[in-house]
């Protein structure tokens, strides 16, 4: 019986984080898309870190709130597959430290480099020029995630996010 809990908690849990995932999107959507974001959702991406279970949870998030892109498509299939990369790394990397502060900062650090994927598909998509690109979707990127972490640091103090 345990065992059933768990997963259903896990599922419950994992639903929770997309379904924010796309309301914070949607509902900023004038900040959310394009070569000049701040994508508030993102500060999400550092419960990758805490457990796997959030690397799908926040790609599944990512495919629906994409849904709402004017790249349309192309930003479903490659903005979804960056926010994989993003938060699978983060995971990856966090594995080996024990810290919570130390874990989000990886966090932080790998979501504002691997915003590049992001700069790469507007150039490609868009013709937006890349390094431009890369730097007002990094800053934007960066402030959301160290945003996010501070938040998530403070409620993990007090909530055991691994469960």
């Amino acid at each position: 019986m345990e065992n059933t809990h768990q997963k259903t908690a896990g599922l419950v849990k994992s639903g929770l984080v997309a379904a924010l995932y796309v309301v914070l999107t949607v509902a900023f959507s004038s900040w959310s898309y394009g070569p000049i974001q701040l994508r508030l959702s993102e500060m999400l991406n550092n419960l990758a870190v805490f457990n796997k279970r959030y690397i799908w949870a926040l790609t599944i998030g990512c495919v629906i709130a994409n849904l709402w892109s004017s790249l349309g498509a192309m930003d479903v299939i490659f903005g979804s597959l960056g926010t994989l990369m993003m938060t699978g790394i983060s995971y990856l990397l966090s594995r080996y430290v024990n810290s919570r502060i130390g874990r989000l900062a990886i966090s932080v650090l790998v979501c504002a480099f691997f915003s590049w994927s992001v700069a790469l598909e507007l150039y490609f998509i868009s013709k937006a020029p890349f390094w431009a690109t890369y730097l007002t979707v990094g800053i934007g990127e960066f402030i959301s995630v160290l945003a996010g972490a501070l938040i998530i640091w403070a409620i993990s103090k007090r909530i055991d996010l691994e469960k």
